[in-house]
């Protein structure tokens, strides 16, 4: 998939293959982050699951004491491999789906695959997977009208159906006219629906979740522009090529892999994800005013989705 609100329409630059974390690095990082309290690991992309022998690697992930690991993914493959994530210890899943009409779903994602990602949806939730998380980045005048269909998802499956805002990153299409905000979601929402909403609190969950009477699953809203929740954020993230970001929306990173390709000890490497948890601010500015809203130090799709 190429989707045009984290991928520059002329595409990119492809990282060699050579600058990228080997999988022996990866479990290394695992290992060493979970000795100092890190237990859930979520592998995202990109599209992960075009990663040869991605299921071994959370195999091993899933061997290693405390750890628990998740995956974000387009839905693609997971008519295939649904049954040998779960075989490997994968908890949850969250499966990007930004339209549930044919030919939205291939203008924002240049590819004519709904059918597929649908397929892969329900063979996940019949291999057990549950919750399933169903991500919907809201775009005005695109797929806003189609709200209450995401809604309607969650009435008879456990799906968490979560509303994303659309962000404003380096070399995407982003658009102020197309922003919505969470708060317009959900009185779109409160408006069609006889029943209330039901707030359900979920420890530093990025996500305000909903239930609602008489639906199996939840409806979510993340609120990156419009409502920031860092003071609740526990997470970091490390990049393909070996950095570890604190915040998606700040400038800053530690380089774990020039370290450990230079020889560094599992104290050393225990330090720097250490000095990146510390060196986490406070917040981010996007949104804000007047502030530029471009003011990632990478485009996403070298951050990750």
């Amino acid at each position: 998939m190429r989707c045009t609100y984290c991928m520059p329409a002329e595409g990119f630059d492809s990282v060699a293959h050579a600058n990228i974390l080997t999988y022996e690095e990866i479990l290394r990082i695992v290992r060493i982050s979970s000795q100092i309290g890190v237990k859930k690991f979520r592998i995202t992309g990109g599209e992960p699951l075009v990663r040869r022998g991605i299921v071994e690697l959370v195999k091993e992930m899933n061997s290693i004491d405390g750890v628990e690991t998740t995956f974000t993914t387009n839905g693609l493959l997971l008519e295939e491999m649904a049954e040998s994530l779960k075989g490997a210890g994968v908890k949850r899943l969250n499966i990007s789906i930004d339209s549930l009409k044919r030919e939205r779903f291939h203008k924002i994602t240049l590819t004519d695959k709904l059918d597929k990602v649908l397929r892969g949806i329900e063979k996940a939730h019949e291999v057990g997977f549950n919750p399933i998380k169903l991500n919907v980045v809201a775009i005005k005048g695109f797929n806003d009208d189609e709200i209450m269909d995401f809604v309607a998802l969650a009435k008879d499956r456990p799906y968490h159906v979560r509303f994303i805002e659309f962000m404003p990153m380096r070399e995407n299409s982003w658009d102020r006219d197309q922003f919505m905000a969470c708060d317009e979601i959900e009185g779109v929402i409160k408006n069609n629906l006889p029943q209330p909403l039901i707030a359900v609190h979920e420890k530093n969950s990025p996500s305000r979740d909903y239930s609602i009477d008489g639906y199996a699953g939840r409806i979510g809203l993340i609120s990156p522009v419009s409502r920031h929740f860092c003071d609740s954020c526990n997470r970091i993230r490390l990049t393909s090529d070996g950095h570890i970001k604190s915040c998606l929306l700040r400038e800053g990173e530690e380089d774990i892999k020039t370290a450990m390709r230079k020889g560094a000890t599992d104290e050393e490497v225990k330090f720097l994800i250490s000095r990146a948890v510390i060196l986490k601010g406070a917040g981010h500015s996007l949104g804000d005013s007047e502030t530029p809203l471009e003011n990632a130090d990478r485009p996403m799709t070298q951050i990750g989705g």
